[in-house]
């Protein structure tokens, strides 16, 4: 049950927000013990649809998490102590929503909490991944390291995945506008000028035919296409929100031509570096495997790395159980396994995914190298069909007039 609270801390600054307990005395019990002097606790109201938060709005983004993840590791290598960095957070971030969520974390910390359970309440902002993490740190003693390396990772992930969004953001717009002035022309402007060849009895070449033809099918029927679509993006959302969905849609990815070799690509980095990340921090081979998989993205990749997973708790190598995956390339596998037998596997891990982020990196350059001159060509010869198909005609009805 959740619980709305007002309390002074130690220092007699006011405090209030919300915990999770079975019931009212073990809420004040557990406000006690982080130290809080409780001055009012009542169960947390129900939210309307009126009063309900939109998400939107209280996002945390990976710059966020990014920056965030730089300022505790520099604070970390000051010799600060963890109470007074979350504290010091909560009042310098500018994010409300991330504000909110360090004051919690430091809240907990003072109630005796551990900073990585801390932070797993809140799995909106800290990933699975980002949790054990800190885990592994705090039980190596090396939490400045940990969030160091936290920081680097993310900002190479960030910097992969921000570049490969911005590349698409661009011919996605221009291609949404073309439809639109085009379902614009044929709705609106095409109708009119096709009456007046109509009218005018005259032969009307094919071509022209098909035009008006689309034009009226447009008109007619518009409203129950775009209801069609409605209806269809719906049913396409709901299914991949299924494990055969989302299966379905990531194996489709991966087998379009160019772009499934740019999503590999993505995932192979994404796997290396998260792997490589944890090996260097302590974590446990098995467990690496597991976490990767959780945060890889791809439902294809997720389901390789659990069969790995259990394979390797079973005994067998890295190497071994990708290696009987297509999905992961044979460059990859081979690398691995000298790794496992040189004892490098973490800086084995970490050149590949350098090497992938550099493919990455490639291959978005190269596909916006190819997409900006097939924009244009698509562009020109919609427009072009569509005014030919109507000013040919009205050109020649002018002639034969004349």
């Amino acid at each position: 049950m959740l619980f709305s609270y007002h309390a002074l801390d130690q220092d007699g600054h006011e405090r209030e927000g919300t915990v999770e307990a079975l019931s009212m005395d073990v809420a004040v019990a557990t406000l006690q013990r982080r130290s809080l002097i409780v001055s009012s606790i009542e169960p947390a109201a129900k939210k309307s649809l009126l009063t309900v938060d939109i998400s939107l709005f209280k996002h945390v983004s990976n710059k966020d998490v990014v920056i965030l993840s730089r300022q505790i590791a520099t604070l970390f290598e000051a010799q600060v102590s963890a109470l007074r960095i979350f504290r010091l957070l909560a009042a310098e971030v500018d994010n409300k929503t991330l504000a909110e969520v360090m004051s919690q974390i430091a809240d907990d910390l003072q109630g005796g909490s551990p900073i990585s359970k801390a932070m797993a309440r809140h799995p909106k902002v800290f990933t699975n991944f980002y949790v054990n993490m800190v885990r592994s740190g705090e039980e190596s003693g090396k939490l400045s390291e940990t969030f160091g390396y936290l920081a680097d990772y993310l900002d190479r992930t960030y910097e992969v995945m921000s570049k490969a969004q911005n590349a698409l953001i661009y011919p996605a717009f221009v291609i949404g506008v073309f439809f639109i002035v085009m379902a614009l022309m044929l709705t609106m402007v095409i109708p009119k000028i096709s009456a007046i060849l109509t009218d005018s009895g005259s032969e009307i070449p094919l071509y022209t035919q098909v035009v008006i033809a689309l034009s009226n099918f447009l008109v007619h029927y518009g409203f129950y296409i775009i209801i069609a679509m409605v209806i269809g993006v719906f049913f396409i959302y709901r299914s991949l929100q299924t494990e055969s969905g989302k299966l379905f849609f990531d194996s489709f990815k991966l087998d379009v031509p160019y772009l499934g070799n740019l999503y590999q690509k993505l995932y192979l980095s994404r796997i290396a570096d998260n792997f490589s990340t944890m090996l260097v921090s302590g974590v446990p081979v098995v467990e690496a495997v597991e976490i990767t998989a959780s945060v890889v993205g791809s439902a294809t990749f997720e389901r390789i790395l659990m069969q790995a997973g259990e394979e390797v708790k079973g005994g067998a190598t890295i190497s071994d159980a990708l290696g009987k995956h297509s999905e992961i390339p044979g460059i990859m596998t081979a690398m691995i396994k000298v790794g496992e037998e040189t004892g490098e596997l973490g800086n084995i891990l970490a050149t590949l995914a350098k090497f992938y982020r550099r493919e990455v990196n490639n291959a978005v350059d190269t596909l916006i190298d190819l997409i900006e001159p097939l924009m244009i060509v698509m562009l020109g010869l919609g427009v072009g069909t569509l005014l030919a198909s109507v000013l040919i005609p009205i050109y020649n009805l002018a002639g034969s007039i004349n």
